[in-house]
Protein backbone atom coordinates (compact mmCIF):
# COMPACT_ATOMS: atom_id res chain seq x y z
CA UNK A 1 0.00 0.00 0.00
CA UNK A 2 1.20 3.55 -0.75
CA UNK A 3 2.64 5.59 1.89
CA UNK A 4 0.90 9.13 2.64
CA UNK A 5 4.32 10.78 2.05
CA UNK A 6 2.82 14.38 2.47
CA UNK A 7 1.60 13.71 6.35
CA UNK A 8 5.23 12.22 7.36
CA UNK A 9 6.60 15.46 6.04
CA UNK A 10 4.73 17.14 7.78
CA UNK A 11 5.12 15.79 10.29
CA UNK A 12 8.97 15.72 10.12
CA UNK A 13 9.23 19.41 9.27
CA UNK A 14 6.72 20.25 12.41
CA UNK A 15 8.52 22.14 15.49
CA UNK A 16 7.99 20.40 19.05
CA UNK A 17 10.60 19.94 21.38
CA UNK A 18 9.91 18.23 25.38
CA UNK A 19 7.22 20.34 26.77
CA UNK A 20 6.47 22.65 23.53
CA UNK A 21 4.54 20.01 21.76
CA UNK A 22 1.62 21.99 20.48
CA UNK A 23 1.94 21.96 16.47
CA UNK A 24 2.67 18.40 16.39
CA UNK A 25 -0.50 18.12 18.80
CA UNK A 26 -2.51 20.25 16.15
CA UNK A 27 -1.71 17.68 13.42
CA UNK A 28 -2.14 14.47 15.63
CA UNK A 29 -5.80 15.31 16.42
CA UNK A 30 -6.81 16.37 12.77
CA UNK A 31 -5.59 12.85 11.54
CA UNK A 32 -6.94 10.78 14.75
CA UNK A 33 -10.14 12.53 15.38
CA UNK A 34 -11.93 11.34 12.66
CA UNK A 35 -10.77 7.38 13.39
CA UNK A 36 -11.37 7.71 17.25
CA UNK A 37 -14.71 6.85 19.41
CA UNK A 38 -13.29 9.35 21.82
CA UNK A 39 -10.14 11.73 22.04
CA UNK A 40 -8.51 13.86 24.74
CA UNK A 41 -5.85 15.70 26.50
CA UNK A 42 -4.45 15.36 29.71
CA UNK A 43 -2.58 17.66 32.05
CA UNK A 44 1.05 17.02 30.14
CA UNK A 45 -0.14 17.35 26.72
CA UNK A 46 -0.73 13.76 25.91
CA UNK A 47 -3.09 12.96 22.81
CA UNK A 48 -4.82 9.88 24.12
CA UNK A 49 -7.46 8.45 21.21
CA UNK A 50 -9.91 5.73 22.13
CA UNK A 51 -11.17 2.85 19.55
CA UNK A 52 -13.85 0.57 21.17
CA UNK A 53 -13.78 -2.93 20.01
CA UNK A 54 -16.09 -5.42 19.96
CA UNK A 55 -15.70 -7.06 23.45
CA UNK A 56 -16.81 -3.93 24.58
CA UNK A 57 -14.80 -4.06 27.61
CA UNK A 58 -13.98 -7.87 28.00
CA UNK A 59 -10.88 -7.91 25.62
CA UNK A 60 -7.59 -6.49 26.36
CA UNK A 61 -7.09 -2.72 26.56
CA UNK A 62 -4.16 -2.06 24.21
CA UNK A 63 -2.41 1.01 24.80
CA UNK A 64 0.15 2.06 21.60
CA UNK A 65 2.32 4.63 22.37
CA UNK A 66 4.89 6.92 19.93
CA UNK A 67 6.01 10.65 21.02
CA UNK A 68 5.67 14.05 19.66
CA UNK A 69 9.00 15.21 20.95
CA UNK A 70 12.38 16.09 19.14
CA UNK A 71 15.16 16.75 20.66
CA UNK A 72 16.04 21.21 20.82
CA UNK A 73 17.35 23.62 22.68
CA UNK A 74 16.13 26.55 24.79
CA UNK A 75 17.46 29.64 24.87
CA UNK A 76 19.56 30.41 28.36
CA UNK A 77 21.11 33.35 27.84
CA UNK A 78 20.87 36.55 25.31
CA UNK A 79 24.49 38.44 24.95
CA UNK A 80 23.57 42.13 26.07
CA UNK A 81 26.69 42.88 23.65
CA UNK A 82 26.01 40.84 20.32
CA UNK A 83 22.90 39.24 20.63
CA UNK A 84 24.22 35.96 20.27
CA UNK A 85 22.07 33.40 22.32
CA UNK A 86 23.26 30.12 24.77
CA UNK A 87 21.41 27.04 24.49
CA UNK A 88 20.30 24.99 26.88
CA UNK A 89 19.32 21.07 25.35
CA UNK A 90 16.53 19.49 25.70
CA UNK A 91 17.42 16.17 25.01
CA UNK A 92 20.71 13.95 23.76
CA UNK A 93 22.81 15.80 21.59
CA UNK A 94 26.63 14.97 19.66
CA UNK A 95 27.68 18.62 19.32
CA UNK A 96 29.66 16.74 16.28
CA UNK A 97 26.80 17.37 14.40
CA UNK A 98 25.25 20.88 14.92
CA UNK A 99 28.04 23.20 13.85
CA UNK A 100 27.27 25.09 10.78
CA UNK A 101 23.48 24.00 10.95
CA UNK A 102 20.56 26.73 10.78
CA UNK A 103 18.22 26.72 13.49
CA UNK A 104 14.59 28.26 14.25
CA UNK A 105 13.86 30.39 16.97
CA UNK A 106 10.61 30.02 18.07
CA UNK A 107 9.30 33.39 20.00
CA UNK A 108 5.83 34.81 21.11
CA UNK A 109 6.64 37.61 18.39
CA UNK A 110 7.46 34.80 15.43
CA UNK A 111 10.06 32.89 14.42
CA UNK A 112 13.43 33.69 13.61
CA UNK A 113 15.85 31.73 11.76
CA UNK A 114 19.43 31.34 12.81
CA UNK A 115 22.99 29.44 12.15
CA UNK A 116 24.85 27.78 14.89
CA UNK A 117 28.33 29.04 15.05
CA UNK A 118 31.58 27.88 17.14
CA UNK A 119 34.78 29.79 17.46
CA UNK A 120 36.42 29.49 14.14
CA UNK A 121 39.40 26.66 13.91
CA UNK A 122 41.74 29.23 12.75
CA UNK A 123 42.14 31.37 15.62
CA UNK A 124 41.69 28.09 17.98
CA UNK A 125 44.83 27.45 20.42
CA UNK A 126 46.52 23.90 20.46
CA UNK A 127 44.96 23.11 23.90
CA UNK A 128 41.82 23.88 22.17
CA UNK A 129 42.09 21.80 18.91
CA UNK A 130 42.41 19.08 21.38
CA UNK A 131 39.31 19.69 23.48
CA UNK A 132 36.38 17.56 22.11
CA UNK A 133 33.38 20.06 21.41
CA UNK A 134 30.25 20.71 24.03
CA UNK A 135 27.28 22.25 23.93
CA UNK A 136 28.41 25.07 25.66
CA UNK A 137 30.93 26.33 22.82
CA UNK A 138 28.67 27.14 20.82
CA UNK A 139 26.36 29.92 19.83
CA UNK A 140 23.20 31.24 17.68
CA UNK A 141 23.50 34.16 15.51
CA UNK A 142 19.96 35.85 14.55
CA UNK A 143 22.14 38.00 12.24
CA UNK A 144 20.21 40.86 14.19
CA UNK A 145 21.05 44.00 16.21
CA UNK A 146 21.25 42.61 19.73
CA UNK A 147 18.96 45.52 20.88
CA UNK A 148 16.29 43.94 18.85
CA UNK A 149 17.43 39.88 19.50
CA UNK A 150 16.72 41.38 23.09
CA UNK A 151 13.54 43.10 22.33
CA UNK A 152 12.02 39.50 20.18
CA UNK A 153 14.03 37.02 22.50
CA UNK A 154 13.13 35.77 25.89
CA UNK A 155 14.90 33.58 28.30
CA UNK A 156 12.69 29.90 27.37
CA UNK A 157 11.84 29.97 23.93
CA UNK A 158 12.44 27.02 22.18
CA UNK A 159 15.11 26.74 19.16
CA UNK A 160 14.74 23.26 16.75
CA UNK A 161 17.17 22.39 13.66
CA UNK A 162 16.11 23.53 10.71
CA UNK A 163 15.92 20.99 7.76
CA UNK A 164 14.11 20.11 4.83
CA UNK A 165 11.99 16.34 4.59
CA UNK A 166 13.30 15.28 1.16
CA UNK A 167 12.94 11.98 -0.82
CA UNK A 168 16.51 10.65 -1.23
CA UNK A 169 16.90 7.80 -3.22
CA UNK A 170 14.86 4.81 -2.14
CA UNK A 171 15.11 6.89 1.34
CA UNK A 172 12.80 9.28 3.20
CA UNK A 173 15.43 11.85 4.98
CA UNK A 174 14.56 14.65 7.61
CA UNK A 175 14.68 16.21 10.93
CA UNK A 176 13.06 14.75 13.49
CA UNK A 177 12.14 11.03 12.16
CA UNK A 178 12.64 10.44 15.79
CA UNK A 179 9.79 10.00 16.34
CA UNK A 180 7.61 11.56 13.99
CA UNK A 181 8.31 8.46 11.44
CA UNK A 182 6.71 6.18 14.94
CA UNK A 183 3.67 8.70 15.43
CA UNK A 184 2.98 8.26 11.24
CA UNK A 185 3.49 4.44 11.61
CA UNK A 186 0.76 4.43 14.84
CA UNK A 187 -1.91 6.46 12.83
CA UNK A 188 -1.81 4.61 9.88
CA UNK A 189 -2.43 1.95 11.59
CA UNK A 190 -5.17 2.72 13.28
CA UNK A 191 -6.29 4.32 10.25
CA UNK A 192 -5.78 1.21 8.17
CA UNK A 193 -7.65 -0.98 10.83
CA UNK A 194 -10.49 1.62 10.89
CA UNK A 195 -10.72 1.64 6.79
CA UNK A 196 -10.74 -1.84 6.28
CA UNK A 197 -13.54 -2.96 7.87
CA UNK A 198 -11.98 -5.35 10.61
CA UNK A 199 -13.77 -6.51 13.74
CA UNK A 200 -11.32 -6.47 16.71
CA UNK A 201 -11.86 -7.80 20.77
CA UNK A 202 -9.28 -5.24 22.01
CA UNK A 203 -10.12 -1.68 23.25
CA UNK A 204 -7.37 0.11 21.53
CA UNK A 205 -5.86 3.23 23.00
CA UNK A 206 -3.63 5.18 20.53
CA UNK A 207 -1.71 7.88 22.37
CA UNK A 208 0.55 10.53 21.15
CA UNK A 209 3.45 10.96 24.15
CA UNK A 210 4.89 14.29 25.24
CA UNK A 211 8.37 14.55 26.73
CA UNK A 212 9.94 11.01 26.11
CA UNK A 213 13.06 12.33 24.92
CA UNK A 214 13.92 14.24 28.51
CA UNK A 215 12.81 10.82 31.05
CA UNK A 216 9.62 8.89 29.44
CA UNK A 217 7.24 11.42 30.95
CA UNK A 218 4.62 11.70 28.53
CA UNK A 219 3.88 7.97 28.57
CA UNK A 220 4.39 7.62 32.63
CA UNK A 221 1.25 9.89 33.20
CA UNK A 222 -0.82 8.36 30.30
CA UNK A 223 0.05 5.12 30.42
CA UNK A 224 -1.32 5.52 34.58
CA UNK A 225 -4.46 6.85 33.23
CA UNK A 226 -5.23 4.25 30.35
CA UNK A 227 -3.76 1.77 32.59
CA UNK A 228 -3.20 -1.17 29.69
CA UNK A 229 -3.07 -4.67 30.02
CA UNK A 230 -0.52 -4.09 26.74
CA UNK A 231 1.84 -1.63 25.95
CA UNK A 232 3.41 -1.13 22.37
CA UNK A 233 5.61 1.71 21.85
CA UNK A 234 6.38 3.15 18.47
CA UNK A 235 9.82 4.35 17.56
CA UNK A 236 12.84 4.63 15.78
CA UNK A 237 16.54 2.12 16.46
CA UNK A 238 19.66 2.79 15.23
CA UNK A 239 20.85 1.47 11.66
CA UNK A 240 24.46 1.49 11.90
CA UNK A 241 24.70 -0.36 8.71
CA UNK A 242 26.84 1.85 7.50
CA UNK A 243 31.10 2.17 6.37
CA UNK A 244 33.30 1.57 9.62
CA UNK A 245 30.86 -0.33 11.73
CA UNK A 246 31.00 -3.75 11.77
CA UNK A 247 28.12 -5.94 11.50
CA UNK A 248 27.73 -6.76 14.84
CA UNK A 249 27.23 -3.61 15.98
CA UNK A 250 24.50 -2.97 13.09
CA UNK A 251 21.54 -2.97 15.57
CA UNK A 252 19.42 -3.72 12.32
CA UNK A 253 19.85 -3.09 8.80
CA UNK A 254 17.27 -0.14 6.60
CA UNK A 255 15.48 -2.10 4.52
CA UNK A 256 15.18 -5.56 6.11
CA UNK A 257 11.79 -5.14 7.53
CA UNK A 258 10.10 -3.70 11.30
CA UNK A 259 12.26 -4.65 13.91
CA UNK A 260 10.89 -6.41 17.14
CA UNK A 261 12.93 -5.50 19.87
CA UNK A 262 13.93 -7.76 22.34
CA UNK A 263 15.73 -5.31 24.60
CA UNK A 264 17.13 -1.50 25.07
CA UNK A 265 18.40 0.33 27.76
CA UNK A 266 14.83 0.85 29.22
CA UNK A 267 13.01 -2.18 29.06
CA UNK A 268 12.92 -6.00 28.53
CA UNK A 269 10.27 -6.83 26.57
CA UNK A 270 7.51 -9.22 27.53
CA UNK A 271 8.79 -12.57 25.30
CA UNK A 272 5.10 -14.20 24.90
CA UNK A 273 4.80 -10.59 23.11
CA UNK A 274 7.58 -10.83 21.16
CA UNK A 275 6.63 -14.43 19.69
CA UNK A 276 2.64 -13.33 18.99
CA UNK A 277 3.98 -10.55 16.80
CA UNK A 278 7.25 -13.06 15.25
CA UNK A 279 3.99 -15.64 14.51
CA UNK A 280 1.91 -12.78 13.01
CA UNK A 281 4.84 -11.97 10.54
CA UNK A 282 5.64 -14.78 9.56
CA UNK A 283 2.25 -16.09 8.76
CA UNK A 284 1.50 -12.68 6.71
CA UNK A 285 4.99 -12.93 5.56
CA UNK A 286 5.71 -9.04 6.88
CA UNK A 287 9.63 -8.45 6.80
CA UNK A 288 10.75 -8.41 10.63
CA UNK A 289 14.29 -8.19 12.34
CA UNK A 290 15.35 -9.03 16.30
CA UNK A 291 16.24 -6.15 17.54
CA UNK A 292 19.13 -5.51 21.01
CA UNK A 293 19.74 -1.70 21.40
CA UNK A 294 22.96 -1.51 23.54
CA UNK A 295 21.91 2.43 24.53
CA UNK A 296 19.01 4.06 24.56
CA UNK A 297 15.38 3.19 25.43
CA UNK A 298 11.56 4.24 24.11
CA UNK A 299 7.98 4.59 26.00
CA UNK A 300 7.69 1.04 26.45
CA UNK A 301 9.99 1.62 29.72
CA UNK A 302 7.51 3.50 31.04
CA UNK A 303 4.41 1.48 30.20
CA UNK A 304 6.44 -1.85 31.73
CA UNK A 305 6.43 0.18 34.74
CA UNK A 306 2.77 1.38 35.49
CA UNK A 307 0.74 0.54 38.08
CA UNK A 308 1.09 -3.42 38.64
CA UNK A 309 3.18 -3.79 35.38
CA UNK A 310 2.63 -4.23 31.86
CA UNK A 311 3.26 -6.77 29.01
CA UNK A 312 5.14 -3.86 26.96
CA UNK A 313 7.32 -4.51 23.69
CA UNK A 314 8.14 -1.72 20.77
CA UNK A 315 8.05 -2.12 17.39
CA UNK A 316 11.06 -0.29 15.66
CA UNK A 317 11.87 1.57 12.44
CA UNK A 318 15.45 1.41 11.97
CA UNK A 319 17.20 4.74 10.90
CA UNK A 320 20.63 5.88 9.80
CA UNK A 321 21.60 8.88 11.47
CA UNK A 322 19.55 9.01 14.49
CA UNK A 323 19.52 12.49 16.75
CA UNK A 324 21.01 14.89 13.28
CA UNK A 325 18.93 16.63 10.89
CA UNK A 326 19.22 13.84 8.46
CA UNK A 327 17.15 10.74 9.80
CA UNK A 328 16.96 8.09 7.01
CA UNK A 329 13.96 5.55 7.18
CA UNK A 330 13.32 3.08 4.44
CA UNK A 331 9.36 3.20 3.29
CA UNK A 332 10.04 -0.67 3.04
CA UNK A 333 10.69 -0.70 6.70
CA UNK A 334 7.54 1.68 7.39
CA UNK A 335 4.89 0.02 5.67
CA UNK A 336 6.06 -3.57 7.68
CA UNK A 337 5.26 -1.26 10.74
CA UNK A 338 2.11 -0.57 9.77
CA UNK A 339 0.80 -3.69 8.74
CA UNK A 340 2.17 -5.76 11.95
CA UNK A 341 1.01 -3.23 13.93
CA UNK A 342 -2.63 -3.23 12.13
CA UNK A 343 -2.98 -7.34 12.50
CA UNK A 344 -1.66 -7.06 15.85
CA UNK A 345 -4.50 -4.83 16.83
CA UNK A 346 -6.42 -7.28 15.03
CA UNK A 347 -5.58 -9.88 16.49
CA UNK A 348 -4.13 -9.06 20.30
CA UNK A 349 -6.93 -11.15 21.76
CA UNK A 350 -5.70 -14.33 20.63
CA UNK A 351 -2.73 -14.41 22.59
CA UNK A 352 -1.85 -15.23 26.11
CA UNK A 353 1.00 -12.50 27.71
CA UNK A 354 1.00 -14.02 31.30
CA UNK A 355 4.36 -14.70 32.47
Amino acid sequence: MELNIALLKELSEAAGVPGREEAVREIVLRELTPLADEIRTDALGNVIARLGGKGKGKGPKVMLAAHMDEIGFLVKHVDEKTGFLRLDPVGGFDPRVLVAKRVVVHAESGDYVGAIGTKPVHILTEEERKKPLEIKDLFVDLGLPAEEVKAKVQIGDFVTLRQDFVEMGELLSGKAMDDRVGLFAMIEAVRRLRESGASWEAEIYAVATTQEEVGLRGARVSGYGVSPDIGIALDVTIASDVPGASESDYVTKLGEGVAIKIKDSASVSNPKLVRFLRKLAEERDIPYQLEILPRGGTDAGALQLTKEGVAAVTLSIPTRYVHSVVECVHPRDVEATIELLAAFLERAHEGEYSL
